[in-house]
């Protein structure tokens, strides 16, 4: 039996082999190597599915958008037409005058060019107003006021929504005043002279079909 001695005399004997620590250095090296290019390819792959992710994100709310306007500007926007000869002619139609061109108005547009001969298209172009006697400016500034009389549903629920109907309402902080809440620039814009909750309701009343007539429901944001 050898003693202890002549055992690590032996060892130290065996001489060491740099091939192989070169090997070993090699395989670490290659398997780090190769665990950084698979991680920066993972993360390569991560940014394009965000950046793909955000593009078809985009692009979706860009097309609900569009579809958005579209269904906001329909066949009286397509023609060009302000807000007061859309509401002329919805008066003229005998619908609602908010201003709009919606389903209703573009149903009503229909019946009107089937029932006269016109092409059936929901559009209200410059054969459609002709038919409709609206070819002069004069004649749809005065169907426009006609149609935003004060006993239009419109101007109803304006009035409803502003005020309760109230001719003397004075908002919280005393900018807007009357029935229809006038601004006082606003009302002195239209015509008007003094306090507008002060005005008598049938001035008021005449002012905000006015007003409604040439501006449609925007000086109302929140009630028209």
């Amino acid at each position: 039996m050898r003693r202890s001695d002549d055992v690590l005399a032996t060892h130290a004997a065996v001489p060491e082999n740099p091939d192989a620590k070169q090997t070993l250095a090699y395989r670490r090296s290659l398997r780090a190597s190769r665990a950084r290019r698979a991680t920066a390819a993972l993360r390569r792959r991560r940014v394009f599915r965000s950046r793909g992710s955000a593009l078809v994100a985009t692009a979706g709310l860009l097309l609900a958008s569009g579809g958005a306007v579209a269904a906001q500007q329909g066949g009286g926007k397509r023609a060009g037409l302000s807000g007061g000869t859309i509401t002329a002619v919805q008066a003229a139609l005998g619908v609602p005058a908010d201003g709009v061109v919606g389903p209703v108005t573009r149903g009503a547009v229909k019946r009107f060019q089937r029932k006269n001969g016109l092409i059936v298209d929901g559009v209200i172009g410059p054969q459609t107003l002709a038919a409709l006697g609206m070819g002069q400016t004069k004649a749809v500034a005065t169907a426009a006021l006609a149609g935003a009389s004060a006993g239009s549903p419109v101007l109803q629920r304006i009035a409803t929504c502003e005020s309760g109907g109230d001719p003397t309402a004075v908002s919280a902080d005393g900018r807007y005043r009357g029935k229809y809440q006038f601004s006082r620039a606003t009302w002195r814009h239209m015509g008007g002279t003094g306090d507008p909750a002060q005005a008598s309701e049938a001035e008021q009343d005449r002012l905000a079909a006015k007003l409604l007539a040439q501006a449609g429901t925007s000086p109302w944001p929140n009630c028209g």
